[in-house]
Formats: structure tokens, sequence, C-alpha cells
């Protein structure tokens, strides 16, 4: 793992942690590649909403659609 340092002032710092304490997290360090997680996962979601929606239309999904998903999530393979 690679060590990066980074300068934050006294509000900041103190902000951080308050909440590796009432988080629980056990370090700064952890919080911190947390908040680095959420906002890769946040741009990744981004990502796939720009491209959902410059795809091509579809057609619209009814009642029956969501009928037979659920089927398919609960294991009843009807067609």
């Amino acid at each position: 793992m690679i060590t990066m340092s980074i300068s934050l002032p006294d509000n900041l710092k103190s902000f951080v942690d308050q909440q590796v304490s009432e988080r629980g997290y056990g370090t700064s360090s952890e919080y911190v590649r947390e908040l680095i997680r959420r906002d890769r996962d946040r741009e990744h979601l981004r990502g796939l909403l720009f491209e959902g929606a410059s795809s091509p239309a579809t057609t619209p999904v009814d009642e029956r659609y969501f009928d037979n998903l659920r089927d398919r999530v609960q294991g009843r393979h009807h067609k």
C-alpha cells in the first residue's frame, strides 16, 4: 500500500477526528479511503446513467415485465 500525506486546516482535521470516533473507523486513513471509494462508486454510477440516457430508446416496460422479472428473481421461470 502506498502512503499519501495530506494537509488539513484545523477545523477539517477536527471534523475527520469526530467522524472517525462517531462512525467507528479505526483510523483517519480508513475514513478517507471510504470517502474515496464512495466517490469512485458515485462516478461509476454517473457514467452508467449517462450511458443509459444516451442509449437508444426501448419498448416501455409494463406490469407484465415486472411480474416476469419478479418471477425470475424468485426462481420461477415462467414464460
